[in-house]
């Protein structure tokens, strides 16, 4: 009974949460390696070049979607799952070369493409972890479960930035690459373990159909945006959260590029404090209140208690007189918002989110999850990057960003709630 109540984890399951946590810890840091370089190149180009960079990963993600959709329903998951991170490692093996080989590309075509690629690497791999996550544990599970294995994602996320920044100068770009292709190893061997372990103890419905090809065609998931009301309240969701995080990403980026001009490690450093101190509130809320909201209240009141901080930190800004002046350390009140938005992503709307996902089919979990996380992210990132433009056109300022952004929190909030409540009835079965 002692190890049955110790951090609320049975027995059976302490080997598979330790890898879960490695596994999210893994890929995670592999990406945060990756992300202030990524930032900075985007401040070298300018905020300005931001819609073409995000139109790019749209392109990208509507390509690969489909190709993800036709090898889930060809393949087993035990075939899936590794070709998505060795296609992921390889394209790593390419950037070390081009890295290396300045008179390849410009600076500013290799910033598009590494911009374009950090982005894709970041929605597929962390996409695909999560319907594993969902494959290989039930609704009870993943309530008690997932934030603890998050915050594994949130400790790989801390690391990623503090490696990036203490060691941008001294490896260099390239060797960085390198790191980050370690912890993708790391995530293979953890991938293959969970694959036994599923088989032997898992609970979810089903589990041995749930190691096989799902079937269908390769434009389900881009169907399901449309035709299942389950994705589509997911994607709307989606895409409110991603205004506001995308907004406020462009005027942080625009404060970097105002405030360090011409100075790209000062930049990088901004970009990796900025991922640090989101990192270091995830890790707080994931250790007090995440997993005792959702066990105790379920997802929906995890969604409502999230808009209702970013609805109040929004009209902060939308109060303020001056969001651009620095207020904690080197951070405006801009920054802080982007901190606090990211923060809560990760460390309490994933692990509700995801959750959800295990009240679901398969064919929700792989397909219509991987179009959300994909295709409707990176959409939303082109719509609210033109909403921008039209918006400062019109005379918006940063006060009037910060109203939109209050007024998206609590529809996003409205939403999630009646989402998690009819996912809880099993609406959503067929």
């Amino acid at each position: 009974m002692k190890s049955k109540l110790k951090f609320n984890i049975m027995p059976e399951e302490w080997s598979a949460v330790v890898i879960s946590f490695i596994y999210c810890f893994s890929i995670l840091a592999a990406y945060y390696i990756m992300r202030p370089i990524r930032d900075q190149l985007a401040v070298e180009a300018g905020s300005a070049q931001l819609p073409w960079f995000f139109a790019y990963t749209f392109l990208a993600t509507l390509v690969l979607t489909p190709m993800f959709s036709w090898l889930v329903s060809r393949w087993p998951r035990r075939v899936v799952m590794p070709v998505v991170y060795v296609f992921f490692i390889a394209c790593q093996l390419i950037f070390i070369f081009l890295f290396n080989g300045h008179d390849l590309l410009t600076i500013r075509n290799l910033g598009i493409l590494f911009f374009v690629w950090v982005s894709v690497f970041n929605l597929f791999v962390i996409s695909v972890f999560w319907s594993f996550m969902a494959d290989i544990w039930n609704d009870l599970q993943a309530r008690r479960l997932f934030p603890i294995i998050a915050l594994g994602g949130t400790t790989g996320a801390l690391i990623g930035p503090i490696i990036t920044r203490s060691l941008v100068e001294v490896l260099g770009l390239s060797n960085l690459l390198v790191v980050s292709i370690g912890f993708l190893i790391v995530a293979l061997g953890c991938i293959l373990f969970l694959g036994n372990w599923a088989h032997k103890y898992g609970e979810n419905r089903h589990i041995s159909s749930n190691e096989a090809a799902i079937h269908g065609g390769m434009l389900d998931g881009l169907k399901q945006i449309f035709s299942n009301s389950f994705i589509a309240l997911m994607s709307i969701m989606m895409l409110l959260s991603d205004a506001i995080g995308t907004i406020a990403y462009v005027l942080v980026t625009d404060y970097s590029g105002i405030a360090f001009p011409h100075d790209s490690i000062a930049q990088t450093r901004f970009a990796a404090g900025m991922d640090l101190s989101s990192n270091i509130i995830q890790i707080v809320l994931q250790l007090t209140i995440t997993r005792w909201l959702l066990v105790r209240y379920g997802a929906g009141f995890v969604f409502v208690v999230c808009s209702t901080i970013v609805v109040i930190a929004s009209l902060m800004v939308a109060l303020s007189p001056d969001p651009y002046t620095p207020i904690i350390g080197i951070f405006p009140l801009v920054a802080i918002v982007l901190i606090l938005t990211r923060s809560l992503a990760h460390s309490m709307v994933q692990a509700a989110r995801e959750s959800l996902y295990t009240l679901v089919p398969r064919n929700l979990r792989y397909k219509g999850k991987n179009a959300v996380d994909t295709v409707v992210w990176r959409a939303g990132d082109v719509i609210s990057l033109l909403s921008i433009n039209g918006l400062r056109s019109l005379g918006v300022n940063v006060a009037g960003f910060g109203l939109i952004w209050a007024a998206l929190a609590a529809i996003s909030g409205l939403i999630g709630w009646r989402l998690a409540n009819r996912a809880e009835r099993k609406e959503f079965e067929n």
